[in-house]
C-alpha cells in the first residue's frame, strides 16, 4: 500500500462519497491505494498512529468545514513525526481562499475542485516523476461518462450500518450566494442507465437507505420519475423489506406528474429536504435566490397534506438584509404549512461563496474559525443572534425531535416565533445550557413553562404526559410491526410513531 485516502467524518454513520470516488478513479494505482475514515472527536495521536501503521508514501485528506480544525492538527503532527510522507489535500474547505490557511501551508500539494482525474495523475507524478513543481493543482472536470462509479466500494459493513450517499448529478444551475454551488455553471447528470444499474447492485447487496446528494433532484422531471420508479418497484416487489430514499427538492418546481409519483410512496419510504431559506423577496433577490414563494408554499402544503413523504424544510437566520421581524414572519409562514421538521439554520460563510460581497454594506460579522457562523449583521446584533442560536437548539430538542408532538402546538399557538422565542429565553435563564439537558428534565421544564403561560398544573402534566405515553405505546407497537426501512432517521421514526 502506497497511497492512503483519509478524512474525518462528522459521525460514523456518514460514509465518505468523495474518497470512494477518488479510489474508484485511481486507475493503475488503485491496487496500491487504501481508504481509512475517522470520526471527528478522535484523538489526534490515535489518528496519526493508525495512519502511520499503513506506512504510506502519500496521504490524501478530504477537508471539509466540519473537520478542518482537527485535520489541521493531524497534518501538523504528521509533518513533525513523519516529514517524508507527502500530504495532498482536497475538498471544498481548501479549494478556495487558499492563501490564508495553515493546513495548506503545511501540506505538500493541494487539488482544488474536482479530483477524479487530477488526484490520480498527481500521485503518479509524485511516485514516478517528474515530481510536480507547483503546489496547487486545479482539478480538471472530465466528461461525466469517464468518471468511474464508486458504489461497489461501499463495504458490507457500510451497507449494514451507514448512510449510503449517492448522486445522479453534480452541480447546480442556481446561484444562491450562501452556497458553494453558486460557483457551478450548471448541473451535470450521470448516465441514468449506468446510475440505476449501480443502485440495483447496491440493493442486491442489501442496501435499503439511499441519500441523494444532488442539489436539484427535481430539475429534470423525466429523470426524477425514473429514479422514483426504481424505488417504487422495489417497494411493490418487497413491501415487508422496504427501501428509504432522501432527496433535496427545488420548492417551486413540482408538476403534476411528479406529484402523482410521490403520492404512491407509503409512509417511511421517502424524505424530502426543501430549502426555503427566506420568504422575504428582497432578501432573496439580494442573495441571488430565484424562488416563487407562493408556488413553493403551495407545493409544501400539498406534500404535507397529500403525500406520505417526511418533510424537512430549511430556513436560514442571519442573511443580509433580513431583520428579526422579517425572519419571524417567514418562520410563522412555514410553521403554518406544517412540515414535519423545520431546520432553523444560522448563516455560515463557506469559503469561496459570493455572500462575502455583502459584508461591508450589511455589517456581516462572521466567526473567524470554522464553521464561520454569522455573529452579527447591521440588522441583528450579537446578543440577538445568540438568542437565535439558542432558539435553533431548543427547537431541535422540542419540536424537531418529535418527542412533544401534542405539546408543541399549544406552545406555539397563534404566534409561533414569538412564543417559542419566549420559551427559549426562559429555559436558558433556568438552565444556562443548550446541550446535555436530560429528557426527563426537559419534559419537566416544558411542563413548568406551560404553567407560566396560564395552563393549570394538572392539564400541563397531562399534555406532556400524553406525548410520553404516545412514545411508549408506539415503541410497543413497533415491536410487533413489520420492519421499517433500514436506517430511517431517528427523528422520522418518531414522527411515524406519533
Amino acid at each position: 500500500m502506497t497511497i492512503l485516502l483519509s478524512t474525518l467524518n462528522a459521525r460514523y454513520a456518514h460514509a465518505s462519497l468523495g474518497l470512494r470516488y477518488l479510489l474508484a478513479n485511481m486507475g493503475e494505482l488503485q491496487g496500491r491505494t487504501r481508504l481509512q475514515e475517522f470520526v471527528i472527536g478522535a484523538k489526534t495521536t490515535e489518528v496519526v498512529e493508525k495512519l502511520l501503521s499503513h506506512a504510506p508514501r502519500i496521504i490524501g485528506f478530504g477537508v471539509y468545514i466540519w473537520n478542518v480544525d482537527e485535520t489541521t492538527k493531524v497534518v501538523a503532527m504528521l509533518k513533525r513525526i513523519a516529514p517524508g510522507i507527502t500530504i495532498v489535500l482536497g475538498g471544498p474547505e481548501v479549494s478556495h481562499e487558499t492563501g490564508d490557511q495553515d493546513i495548506i501551508r503545511m501540506a505538500d500539494y493541494l487539488v482544488t475542485g474536482w479530483g477524479d482525474v487530477t488526484f490520480p495523475k498527481l500521485c503518479g507524478d509524485i511516485l514516478d516523476g517528474p515530481k510536480p513543481l507547483m503546489k496547487i493543482h486545479a482539478g480538471a472536470q472530465p466528461p461525466m461518462a469517464e468518471i468511474a462509479m464508486p458504489y461497489a466500494l461501499y463495504t458490507d459493513e457500510d451497507i449494514a450500518h451507514r448512510t449510503l450517499y449517492v448522486e445522479a448529478s453534480r452541480g447546480c444551475p442556481f446561484k444562491c450566494e450562501f452556497c458553494l454551488s453558486a460557483l457551478d455553471k450548471t448541473a451535470w447528470p450521470f448516465g441514468l442507465d449506468t446510475f440505476l444499474g449501480e443502485l440495483e447492485s447496491l440493493h442486491a447487496r442489501g442496501a435499503r437507505l439511499f441519500k441523494f446528494v444532488d442539489r436539484t433532484f427535481n430539475l429534470n422531471i423525466k429523470t426524477s420519475l425514473k429514479i422514483m420508479q426504481f424505488f417504487l418497484d422495489k417497494l411493490e416487489a418487497n413491501p415487508d423489506d422496504p427501501v428509504y430514499a432522501h432527496f433535496e427538492l427545488v420548492p417551486d418546481h413540482l408538476p403534476d406528474a411528479l406529484k402523482e409519483g410521490i403520492a404512491k410512496f407509503p409512509p417511511g419510504a421517502l424524505q424530502f429536504e426543501i430549502g426555503i431559506q427566506s420568504f422575504n423577496p428582497e432578501v432573496q433577490a439580494l442573495v441571488s435566490r430565484k424562488q416563487d414563494n407562493a408556488k413553493a408554499a403551495d407545493n409544501i402544503r400539498w406534500l404535507c397534506e397529500h403525500s406520505n413523504a417526511h418533510m424537512h424544510v430549511d430556513l436560514i437566520a442571519g442573511l443580509p438584509g433580513e431583520d428579526m421581524a422579517s425572519f419571524a414572519r417567514g418562520f410563522d409562514q412555514l410553521v403554518a404549512l406544517k412540515p414535519h421538521e423545520i431546520q432553523f439554520g444560522i448563516l455560515k460563510r463557506l469559503r469561496g461563496t459570493p455572500i462575502i460581497r455583502h459584508t461591508e454594506q450589511y455589517g456581516l460579522v462572521f466567526d473567524a474559525y470554522a464553521p464561520y457562523t454569522i455573529l452579527a449583521t447591521s440588522l441583528i446584533d450579537f446578543q440577538t443572534m445568540q438568542r437565535l442560536v439558542r432558539f435553533s437548539r431548543y427547537w431541535d430538542l422540542v419540536a424537531n425531535s418529535g418527542r412533544f408532538a401534542n405539546t408543541i402546538e399549544r406552545m406555539l399557538a397563534d404566534a409561533p416565533f414569538d412564543n417559542f422565542m419566549a420559551f427559549s429565553d426562559w429555559i436558558y435563564s433556568k438552565t444556562d445550557a443548550t446541550h446535555r439537558i436530560a429528557l426527563d428534565r426537559l419534559a419537566n421544564l416544558v411542563t413548568q413553562w406551560l404553567q407560566t403561560r396560564g395552563m393549570g398544573k394538572e392539564e400541563a402534566t397531562l399534555l406532556v404526559g400524553r406525548d410520553y405515553a404516545g412514545r411508549v405505546d408506539a415503541t410497543a407497537a413497533q415491536a410487533h410491526a413489520p420492519r421499517p426501512a433500514a436506517g430511517v432517521p431517528q427523528r422520522q421514526a418518531r414522527h411515524l410513531a406519533a
